[in-house]
């Protein structure tokens, strides 16, 4: 979908989301963290942009989503609401902001609204989330809930492990679900739970559900930016899948670069910009060359 065909499309709204789920037609979701993949996500027609806390690890270089501050998630998502005009916009609330009481959780979301132009914001994990999701949502502020793997939750999940394997685990997992969804949580991420526990859990699940590696029985999809096009290297969860190769290809143009530069031929002189006719004959003059 071209930029012109995006802009020619009506804004994702909530209500647009359960009119998609209502209809069975897919809700396609994507992570973005800057202004150029926000541009790319809204000109390919995406339906939700995710900013994630996984920035902490695709962009900041941090080694979990555990220590990104406010500040960074804030920036962040300024940066991508000024490269979106359709998809909604999610971000994600980061861990230490939002736990502690519902003032703290209310008075963070607020500035993700306020500050960096955030149609809704995402709160992981069911249990004291519950509280902090009914206050948001009760403030005015549309709310994501998230459960399964819950990244900032790896310690007590031993580190990241798919969600929900037993019988028991998945009843937990519905049982977080729909206690999210009963607090007013317009939409749900499942991430990591195995397709059968999904099929179980969905047909109680009255809200829109979008999945990363929970099979195809939920409602929508979402993958991070940086695993579907590839640019990173490295080891990466099963559910991932690459529609192209961005990393490979920044690397080869940029060798390809700095070889023409070591060798001499870039910049060629149509790369130059010229002088005034006559104008460097006068300056040499001046020059006294």
């Amino acid at each position: 979908m071209t930029g012109a065909a995006a802009a020619s499309r009506p804004r994702v709204t909530l209500d647009t989301l359960a009119r998609l789920k209502a209809a069975g037609e897919p809700i396609v979701m994507v992570t973005a963290y800057d202004h150029p993949g926000a541009r790319a996500a809204d000109a390919a027609g995406v339906d939700v942009v995710l900013v994630g806390d996984s920035a902490a690890m695709t962009v900041l270089g941090y080694d979990s989503t555990v220590p990104v501050s406010v500040e960074e998630m804030l920036m962040l998502t300024a940066a991508v609401r000024r490269g979106l005009t359709v998809p909604l916009l999610v971000a994600d609330l980061p861990f230490g902001s939002y736990e502690a009481s519902d003032e703290q959780a209310v008075r963070t979301a607020q500035r993700f609204v306020k500050e960096a132009g955030a149609d809704a914001v995402k709160m992981e994990r069911g249990g004291s989330t519950v509280d902090r999701v009914r206050a948001v949502v009760a403030a005015g502020i549309p709310v994501m809930g998230h459960v399964g793997l819950t990244p900032q939750s790896i310690g007590a999940l031993s580190g990241y492990r798919s969600q929900g394997r037993t019988a028991e685990a998945a009843l937990g997992v519905r049982e977080a679900a729909l206690a999210l969804q009963e607090a007013g949580c317009f939409a749900l991420v499942f991430e990591a739970i195995p397709a059968e526990a999904t099929a179980a859990i969905m047909p109680g699940m009255s809200v829109p559900v979008i999945g990363i590696g929970a099979g195809a029985q939920t409602d929508g999809q979402v993958l991070v930016f940086h695993d579907l096009l590839g640019i990173e290297e490295g080891q990466h969860a099963r559910f991932v899948k690459r529609y192209a190769d961005v990393g490979a290809a920044t690397v080869a143009g940029i060798s390809a670069y700095a070889d023409e530069v070591r060798a001499g031929v870039y910049p060629a002189p149509e790369h130059a910009y010229p002088m005034a006719e006559g104008e460097a004959d006068r300056l040499h003059a001046m020059l006294g060359r």
